[in-house]
């Protein structure tokens, strides 16, 4: 943690975050929520897997937030992936990761630091709600230390 309190990226400024879901009010929520510029700096997003690979070499993100159900792969494959080739701290963000769930369990498994459940009913109000929870946990996670996967 920096002086003051303040959590940032690796070199003491703020951690640059990916954001990988399908739906584009999702993406645009999440954006909001988590971008502050002083501990959290939102540097792209991308509605799926394929997308989010050229993104990470593109943008070099500290940490990312994905979605478990996407078009053409989906998360649990692509953190499997992530974490074989290019480890890096992942928030499992989506409507199957709950507390104790089979999914969220299987995401830690595959190298996942944390997970923040989607709601399942008025997603924006309740993401919204949840944005305290999801800003600590992307702060937290980009300071993680995260080992290549075989």
């Amino acid at each position: 943690m920096a002086p003051g309190g303040r959590v940032t990226g690796p070199i003491g400024r703020a951690a640059r975050v990916l954001i990988v879901d399908d739906s584009a009010l999702i993406r645009e929520l999440l954006r909001t929520i988590l971008h502050d510029g002083r501990t959290l700096d939102v540097v792209g997003t991308a509605p799926d897997p394929f997308a989010a690979r050229l993104a990470i070499q593109q943008l070099r993100p500290d940490v990312i937030t994905l979605d478990v159900e996407m078009p053409r792969q989906n998360g649990l494959e692509f953190l499997a992936d992530l974490m074989r080739t290019t480890p890096m701290p992942v928030v499992m963000v989506s409507s199957l990761t709950q507390k104790g769930a089979e999914v969220t369990l299987q995401a830690l498994e595959l190298g996942a630091v944390d997970f923040v459940p989607k709601p399942t009913l008025d997603v924006r109000s309740g993401m919204e709600e949840r944005a305290q929870e999801l800003r600590e946990t992307v702060r937290a996670a980009a300071q993680a230390r995260v080992r290549r996967r075989g």
